[in-house]
């Protein structure tokens, strides 16, 4: 079972729901380790004094907060006292549609679980929601900070998704980019139509177990080939290909062709071959068929 990482109630006008708060995602990536470069020996992260760079233990650090040239210190029960409330509950202070949230705004998912006595007003939620496809936005707070945050529900969950501020995210005002409409950059109305159809060629349904970390494979694959090789303590200076680059924008429209081309070449690979739960019942049918005569 997920470990618990917070538990209160979700507060959803009069009604109160205790809950629990689960992490929804796990990191899958390949662990790297510092080293010192000379001896090999491992370098460990050090909670040091700034002016001295003395050695501090968990144990001997206390928070503060910087006021008027003054640090003031506060204990975990100080800073909980300053609004109860706030650290027990996720306050919906609202709905939305989810749709109308920029994706720039999430950060990370959470499962909600009913604790004793929840679980009616949770399914209450849960299923509301889906009737009216909206999203709750609410206020939590998690290692004394105060999230701004999305209740999104699945068929059988609710997830509490952890935004940003509007002050956290970046306004794209600042970058050089094209202006909006297709005149800016003189895009002609056959490259847009090609474009628009090679999006359609490969939209697909969303499977994600179809996605594999291939740069994790590729990593594991150089280290296990540098240990058979009795080249673990080598450090090797490489020089990395550099890719290609992209055509020129002049050749837009035949790019555009070629990789029209190929994306109808793979259509036509893929449904040559059923997909795995297509064969399965193909056999099945097949067996079938043999019994009976």
């Amino acid at each position: 079972m997920a470990r618990i990482m917070w538990k209160g109630a979700i507060s959803f006008g009069l009604l109160h729901a205790p809950v629990s708060l689960h992490p929804a995602s796990q990191q899958d990536e390949i662990d790297f380790d510092w080293l010192r470069r000379d001896s090999l020996q491992a370098v460990g992260y050090k909670r040091v004094v700034k002016e001295t760079g003395e050695e501090v233990g968990k144990d001997d650090i206390v928070k503060a907060v910087k006021y008027e040239d003054h640090y003031v210190v506060l204990s975990d029960e100080e800073i909980k006292s300053a609004n109860v409330k706030a650290t027990h509950t996720i306050d919906i202070v609202g709905f939305t549609d989810a749709e109308d949230v920029n994706f720039l705004f999430f950060e990370t998912p959470y499962y909600l679980a009913p604790t004793k006595g929840g679980e009616k007003v949770y399914a209450l939620l849960r299923e509301a929601l889906l009737k009216t496809k909206k999203i709750g936005i609410a206020l939590i707070v998690m290692h004394n900070k105060q999230h701004l945050a999305a209740l999104i529900t699945t068929p059988q969950a609710i997830v509490l998704n952890t935004l940003r501020w509007a002050s956290e995210v970046r306004s794209p005002e600042a970058l050089d980019l094209p202006e909006e409409g297709q005149k800016s950059v003189a895009l002609k109305p056959k490259e847009l139509q090609m474009a628009t159809q090679l999006i359609n060629n490969m939209s697909e349904d969303w499977r994600p177990e179809q996605y594999k970390d291939t740069f994790r494979d590729d990593i594991m694959a150089l280290v296990r080939k540098k240990y058979e090789e009795g080249r673990a303590e080598e450090i090797s200076e490489v020089e990395a290909e550099v890719p290609e680059e992209a055509g020129r924008e002049e050749d837009l429209a035949e790019l555009l062709r070629q990789s029209l081309q190929g994306s109808v070449h793979k259509r036509t690979a893929e449904k040559k071959v059923p997909p795995p739960a297509a064969r399965k019942s193909a056999g099945v049918r097949a067996r079938a068929s043999k019994s009976v005569h």
